[in-house]
């Protein structure tokens, strides 16, 4: 980290960038329900849902990863405080996300939800993300990180495995314009990059 760096972010309260960062994560949430209730969805509604809430959520998975990079790149180590909170935000839309496929679209037709996770591979590989997604959040709270020690971080590390998955499952989803999946991919191929090369440093030093 520069000196100057250090300097200007020195003594900055992290709370202010926590509530400016959950203000952030809340907007399409909360664009959702004026949509709703303005009847301003769209022409197709569900899929308008389905859309915003699967592409709040892989967003803020692949922000709330960025943050220990950008955090060792730039030495401010406050930081690392907002990834708990982005990471949970990512679950909320990743529940949203599926809550309109299993309630709007299905309603509750657990036979044919069934069928839909066999039958379509975008379904199931997005069904695979949730569930990947589902211990990392169970285990987000500071006394379930106190009760499994460093088993928290080994654990926490299928955040990128879920990462992949919601990728792919975006992937195959959009079928046609690869555009912003690329832009996904390409992310988190420079996020493995910087742990690679982390990782290769340490082992270099330990030797």
């Amino acid at each position: 980290m520069s000196p100057a760096f250090a300097r200007a972010t020195a003594g900055k309260p992290i709370v202010l960038f926590k509530g400016a960062a959950a203000a952030g994560a809340l907007v399409p949430a909360a664009w959702l329900v004026y949509g709703a209730f303005s009847g301003n969805l769209t022409a197709n509604p569900i899929d308008y849902i389905t859309d915003t809430t699967g592409l709040t959520a892989l967003s803020l998975l692949v922000i709330t990863l960025t943050i220990t990079p950008l955090r060792r790149l730039t030495g401010w180590n406050e930081l690392i405080r907002l990834r708990r909170m982005l990471g949970l935000f990512a679950f909320f839309y990743a529940c949203l996300h599926l809550s309109t496929w299993a309630v709007l679209d299905w309603f509750f037709d657990f036979a044919a939800m069934g069928e839909d996770i066999v039958e379509r591979p975008w379904v199931t590989i997005g069904m695979a993300t949730f569930l990947l997604l589902l211990p990392l959040a169970a285990t987000s709270t500071a006394g379930m990180i106190r009760r499994l020690g460093k088993r928290w971080q080994a654990l926490h590390r299928l955040a990128y495995v879920a990462a992949i998955t919601a990728v792919i499952h975006f992937w195959w989803v959009v079928k046609a314009d690869f555009r912003e999946p690329r832009l996904f991919a390409l992310a988190l191929t420079v996020l493995f990059g910087f742990r690679a090369w982390w990782s290769w440093q340490a082992r270099a030093s330990s030797r």
